[in-house]
Order: structure tokens, then C-alpha cells, then sequence
């Protein structure tokens, strides 16, 4: 046994043996039937404190030749479950228990140390190299320096294969987030050592990054992603599970509704592999959905079980500086959309612009992905809509906006509740009233035209989303709607909104010119709860009263 070669199962025992362990070895499973296939390179990205270490200590020592691990893993989920089955092949459990030479390697140990990355890469590759001489004494070494040839040096000569598990392997895009050069120069060699490598039966890697984007490099192109956003056949084995913490509760005597609204949230979802015998498959010619997750962070879980107190563990392990250096970054909006996530709201982002590192942000959705796999939001993979997942992420968020930069935010968007609330009550004279000051706050360019007027109102109701679709410049048939607002399922009592804007007219003419078009299709199911709204802007008068009102508005419902 070595420090990086083969490094034995003690890890796993300590978490085995602890008072609270939760059972994720059938994960393996799935690892055994990629092994030595296409699928055999598997990179799994999670948030701190979700039990990436664990989930690599189990790996090791269930492969590792030397640790002798069939009582720790004989009385798991991996043995009691069935054999995994695919459309050619049944693999029992422990088809592969011990079966192979393991390099284990935390890619924090390399790089935390204000190092190059061509002084780490070099360290690593001599550590290695020494277990694979000390174990392999016998072998006709061609370069003492050199992993990739020294690999292909020892396995060639013993006819085994290898599983190399990396654990925190994006550590150089946290650790030197600035230095292109060295990252590109460690994606080219996790490339060389990996792929194409017929020693290797299997690589597993971990970290909180999915693997980066990066032009030529953008692939490791070889390995299957399973990430927060896209977890795939790794879903359960992500988190803890409802009926995982349900047990915890039991067990412990704690109240699981106190503990669901503080850890859970994280919703993901997985897929059924490929079978032609499904009985779904053969009754309706169309495959399975997958299985939907709630899931809980466990290391809060297990704080909050041991010690009986529900509070935020979250920042035990990490500051809010860490949340707060991105969502300051104010890209496209991004304050407003906080303050309508910290109200509850979800919002629907575009996730593919994000390059999968914590610096190459171009817009507001780029941070918002980053903020999934910190695990800061919540994703629904079916919407692609953020959220904040549960109360410890709230309060993070809380602590994170306290400084005086977030002021102005939160008062435009207090009032742009108070103008939905207003609107909802049909309180023309109120709603006028607010559009005027949030007019006021907005930049010159938003008094220009009609255009431009129409942007300062989709801003001005902003925190509608968190009730609504929102629709800009709506074809009816007959023109266009300047703003409609379809309610979502879970607010399906909220009327449907139909804003029509005019520039130097009347707000009456506005209203009368929604009455006369056609409705679009998709407001058929609100008739009888639809508010017309209209809204002029005027242009200041000459010789008028300093305090003239610029706006006005008219609200009514629409006729059945």
C-alpha cells in the first residue's frame, strides 16, 4: 500500500464506522459497467460539503487490489442490491472488488501551495512515480520524470490495469484563477495521461467545476459529465435524500420539516439506461423518465442531527465572501435578479455561454451557473430556471447583501412589489404614481421614445416573475402588446396582465386599443381574470408645473 498508489480502504472505514453514514456504495454499480467501455471516463461535479471525498475514499477501496475490502462492502447496499443489468450484460457486485492497481490522487496538495503548475505537475508526477518503482522494482524504467511513459513502462510489463481517481481536479482553476497558460497546460496533460490509454479501466474525476471550456481544450472530450445541473445516473448519490434524512430524524429525534426547509431544496433528476425490454418502452415505443430528486445538503444534515440544533453550517466551511465577490459582479441585472431570487422568485437563465471556471463571465447567467455548482441555487433542469434552495442558502444570501452597494437594489424592488400589488388591487392612480418614481431612478436614455419606455416598464415589473411568465411585445394578431404576464401553475388565482404602452397619447387610448385586438392564444384560459393595463408617458409641457406629472394609467378587466 502507498500514499498514492493503492491507498487502501482506511479512508472509507472512518467514514463507515462514524456515527452518521449514509449508504452510497451503490454508486459502484454504475461504475462497474462503465468499466473498460466508451462511458469509462466519468467526472462528477458537486458543491463543498456533498461528500466528494467520501464518494473517491469508497472508490479506492472497492478497486484496490490490496485492501481485501469484501467484509466492508459485503454487508452494503452494492451487495444486497440486484446485479446491475444492461441490454448484454449482468454484472455482479463484485465482479470487480479488488480487481485493480488504483492511483489516487487530491489535486488540492499539488496546487494550494502557491506553486506554477509546472512545479506541481512535476511534484505529482515523482510522488506517484516513486509508489509505482516501490511496488514495481523490477521493472526497466525509460524516465524517473515522466508518469504517462511510467505507467505504460510498469503495466505493460505486468499486464494489469489501473483505475486512476482524481479527486478535487479543477483545484488549479480555483487556486490560480488567473493563469491561463497553466491550466491549459494541465488540461493537455490530464489529456496525455488519460485518454486513449488502454491501461486505464477506469477514471474518475471530481471537483466542483464541470470540466472547462477552453477552445481546443473545451474537451477532455472523452469523459461523461454528471454535474449539478445534470447529474444524471449519479443523481442519488449527489446529496442526501428525503428518505435518507427521513431515517437521520427518526433515528435522532429531530423534526425533519425544521430540518427540510433549512438543507433541502436541490432538485435534480436522473435517467433510466438503456433497455428494450422496459415495459414503458415496449407498451408506448417511448423510454422511461427518469426518477426526480429532492435533495439535502449533508454535511448541514449532519451537524444539525448531531448537535440538535437547527442553524446555518454552511458558513462553518466557507465565508460569505465567497458568495458576495460574485453577485456584486452587477452583469445585465445581476442585483435585481438576486433580490427576486432573496423574495422567493426563479428565474430562467441560458447556461450555455458559462465556461465552466470561476473568472470567464460575460453576462448575468454566466455567475448565476457558477452559483449552481458552488451550489449557492438550485436548478430545475426541466424549466432551466435558478432558485435559492432553502433557508441556510437564504441566509447566506442575506449575509452577503448587507453592505450599502445593495441599498439602492432592494428599494427599487421593494417598489416594484409594491406596483404589482397596486396593480393587482386596480389602483391606476398608485400604479402612476410608482412608475413615476422608478422612471425617475432609470437612466435618461429610457425617456427617448416608445421603445425605450417599454424597457423601463419590464424593469419596473421586474418582481413579477416571481408569479409570472413575462412576455415582451406579444403579437395578438392585430399589433403587438407591449407586456403581457401569464401566470404560472403555482399562482394560477393571479390575474393575467396585458400592459399596453403610449408615448405623448393617452392611457385611456391605450386601454381601448388592447379592447380591440385579438387575444393571443395563450389568454383564453383567463378570461374573466385579465387586467388591462395602459400607460402613457408625457414629455414635460411647455410652461408647466415643475411637480407635472409624467404619467398616467387606466386599469380595467377585460370582458368575458
Amino acid at each position: 500500500m502507498g500514499t498514492y498508489l493503492n491507498p487502501g480502504k482506511k479512508a472509507f472505514e472512518k467514514a463507515v464506522n462514524s456515527d452518521i453514514y449514509i449508504d452510497k456504495t451503490e454508486m459502484i454499480r454504475y461504475l462497474n459497467s462503465v468499466i473498460n467501455t466508451k462511458q469509462q471516463y466519468v467526472s462528477v461535479s458537486r458543491p463543498r460539503r456533498f461528500g466528494k471525498t467520501m464518494a473517491a475514499d469508497m472508490i479506492c477501496a472497492y478497486y484496490d487490489r490490496d485492501a481485501d475490502s469484501r467484509d466492508l462492502f459485503s454487508d452494503r447496499l452494492l451487495a444486497k442490491s440486484n446485479p446491475f443489468k444492461t441490454e448484454t450484460k449482468e454484472i455482479l457486485w463484485d465482479k470487480y472488488l479488488g480487481g485493480f492497481d488504483v492511483i489516487r490522487l487530491t489535486m488540492t496538495k499539488f496546487f494550494k501551495r502557491k506553486k506554477s503548475v509546472s512545479e506541481a505537475l512535476g511534484d505529482m508526477q515523482r510522488l506517484v512515480i516513486r509508489d509505482l518503482k516501490k511496488a514495481y522494482p523490477d521493472v526497466d524504467y525509460f524516465d524517473d520524470e515522466d508518469l504517462i511513459q511510467t505507467i505504460d513502462d510498469v503495466y505493460t510489463d505486468s499486464d494489469r490495469q489501473i483505475v486512476i481517481v482524481i479527486d478535487e481536479w479543477d483545484a488549479v482553476f480555483r487556486e490560480s484563477k488567473d493563469d491561463k497558460d497553466g491550466q491549459t497546460e494541465y488540461l493537455d496533460f490530464l489529456r496525455d495521461l488519460l485518454k486513449d490509454n488502454e491501461h486505464i479501466a477506469l477514471a474518475y474525476m471530481t471537483g466542483i467545476l464541470p470540466i472547462k471550456k477552453y477552445g481546443k481544450h473545451s474537451a477532455l472530450n472523452m469523459f461523461d459529465e454528471y454535474s449539478m445541473m445534470n447529474p444524471m445516473q449519479m443523481a442519488p448519490y449527489t446529496g442526501f435524500l428525503t428518505s435518507e434524512v427521513e431515517e437521520l430524524t427518526v433515528k435522532y429525534g429531530r423534526d425533519l420539516e425544521s430540518i427540510k426547509d433549512w438543507y433541502d431544496g436541490y432538485k435534480v433528476s436522473d435517467i433510466i439506461p438503456p433497455d428494450p425490454d422496459h415495459e414503458i418502452l415496449r407498451e408506448t415505443g417511448k423510454s422511461p423518465e427518469g426518477k426526480k430528486y429532492d435533495l439535502y445538503s449533508p454535511l448541514s444534515v449532519v451537524k444539525s442531527v448531531m448537535t440538535g440544533r437547527i442553524s446555518n453550517y454552511w458558513n462553518k466551511t466557507e465565508t460569505y465572501e465567497a458568495l458576495a465577490e460574485y453577485i456584486r459582479k452587477d452583469y445585465d441585472g445581476l442585483k435585481d435578479a438576486v433580490a427576486l431570487l432573496m423574495d422567493g422568485g426563479k428565474l430562467k437563465i441560458d447556461t450555455s455561454s458559462y465556461q465552466n471556471d470561476m473568472t470567464s463571465f460575460t453576462c448575468r447567467d454566466d455567475v448565476l451557473s457558477l452559483l449552481i455548482h458552488l451550489g449557492y441555487l438550485g436548478f430545475d433542469d426541466e424549466t432551466s430556471e435558478v432558485f435559492i434552495p432553502n433557508k441556510e442558502i437564504l441566509d447566506e444570501f442575506r449575509t452577503s447583501t448587507k453592505s450599502d452597494e445593495w441599498i439602492p437594489t432592494f428599494k427599487s424592488f421593494e417598489l416594484s412589489v409594491e406596483l404589482l400589488k397596486a396593480t393587482w388591487n386596480e389602483d391606476a392612480e398608485k400604479v402612476a404614481e410608482i412608475i413615476e418614481k422608478m422612471h425617475d431612478k432609470a437612466d435618461n436614455r429610457t425617456y427617448n421614445d416608445e421603445a425605450a419606455l417599454s424597457y423601463a416598464i419590464r424593469m419596473a415589473y421586474y418582481s413579477a416573475q416571481k408569479y409570472y411568465t413575462i412576455i415582451p411585445e406579444t403579437d395578438s394578431g392585430k399589433g403587438y402588446a407591449d407586456l403581457i404576464c401569464i401566470p404560472s401553475p403555482k399562482f394560477a388565482d393571479k390575474p393575467a396582465l396585458v400592459v399596453e404602452l403610449k408615448y405623448n397619447k393617452d392611457a385611456n387610448g391605450a386601454v381601448a386599443q388592447i379592447r380591440n385586438r385579438d387575444y393571443p392564444e395563450r389568454l383564453e384560459h383567463y378570461k374573466g381574470n385579465i387586467l388591462l393595463i395602459g400607460i402613457n408617458y408625457e414629455k414635460d409641457l411647455p410652461n408647466t408645473d415643475p411637480k407635472f406629472k409624467h404619467h398616467s394609467c387606466v386599469i380595467e378587466k377585460a370582458c368575458n
